[in-house]
């Protein structure tokens, strides 16, 4: 198991009596379809006026995002995405499988897509990806000090080209048909920011 980093939280939670106003509680939860990957549910939940309203939800396992960092390039995964009907490229990554912890599904995420372990592996944060709708969680974690590749582990149907691309040429791709997938965008922000930001901002 490598040696993980927190990155420390710049910014603490903070619950004053504006934002207690706006918080809801949810009073019943009822599925409405279940699937291998997420659930489809409906809530009633109570405003804090008293009104009672529906709203759909959709239950999924957490995520993990990976970034292997090697000298000034990224190894990601290039692979076909069914939503969108293309190829996509990306970090590695995936669900965290049941009793893992996040460290753990970032790990054998690492391992199964680009055949590389990492010395470091850095928690630099997490976010909901849509918490209009979604209950899950995506982990960010910075891999470090990566091993020589050995041969990808990958599940039955997954088709995965692993690549070493410089880290400007994945910064400009933002935004273009090859880098479609929001999330991989969330979490190299999130990166840029806990890299560079906070180093200068603490200098």
């Amino acid at each position: 198991m490598p040696h993980i980093v927190i990155i420390e939280d710049l910014f603490m939670e903070k619950t004053d009596d504006a934002s207690r106003a706006l918080i809801w509680t949810e009073v019943e939860k009822r599925i409405l379809y279940k699937t291998s990957v997420l659930t489809l549910a409906e809530t009633e939940s109570r405003a804090p006026d008293g009104r009672c309203s529906n709203f759909i939800v959709l239950d999924a396992t957490d995520w993990v995002i990976v970034i292997p960092q090697k000298d000034d390039t990224f190894l990601m995964v290039r692979q076909w995405r069914h939503g969108e009907r293309a190829l996509s490229i990306e970090f590695p990554g995936g669900i965290i499988e049941p009793g893992e912890t996040p460290l753990e599904g970032a790990v054998r995420e690492l391992r199964e897509e680009t055949g590389c372990t990492a010395q470091t592996m850095s928690l630099l944060g997490s976010f909901n990806p849509n918490p209009a709708l979604m209950t899950n969680r995506v982990y960010v974690f910075l891999a470090e000090q990566l091993s020589e590749p050995q041969e990808l582990q990958l599940d039955d149907d997954e088709y995965v080209q692993c690549l070493e691309l410089p880290q400007k040429a994945v910064i400009d791709g933002l935004g273009t048909p090859e880098y479609s997938h929001a999330l991989m965008t969330a979490a190299l922000a999130l990166y840029l920011w806990r890299t560079y930001c906070c180093t200068t901002t603490r200098s």
